[in-house]
């Protein structure tokens, strides 16, 4: 199965979530620098990230939380910038997948092929 690529952000996606973001973050004051400083995320993702270029960040779950971090020192709503972030990409927000109808802990145990029950008991 291939990987699911990731977009950037075209001309048809409303970016005025990632222009607020950038608004409140000039606002206050806050360089792109002081945010690396304190997150240890590089400059160039932090742009990345206000530009809407997700295809320049590494993926999964560091994209989820490299916005959170950036959000949490701008002081902005992460959770709104993550609904952006999730409508812009197309990606599904963790969770939001359909439940298994076998979960739990034997039928994962019985996927990897081990026995559901401890030895001795």
């Amino acid at each position: 199965m291939a990987p699911k690529q990731r977009r950037a952000v075209g001309p048809e996606t409303n970016t005025a979530v990632l222009t607020a973001a950038v608004t409140v973050r000039r606002k206050r004051g806050i360089s792109l620098e002081q945010i690396a400083e304190e997150t240890k995320i590089g400059v160039r993702t932090l742009r990345a990230i206000e530009d809407g270029n997700f295809d320049k960040l590494p993926g999964g779950i560091y994209n989820t939380s490299y916005i959170r971090q950036y959000a949490r020192a701008i002081d902005f709503d992460e959770q709104e910038l993550l609904t952006w972030y999730y409508q812009a990409t197309g990606e599904a927000p963790p969770g939001s997948a359909e439940p298994d109808k076998g979960a739990g802990r034997s039928a994962a145990l019985n996927r990897l092929g081990h026995p559901s029950t401890v030895a001795g008991s």
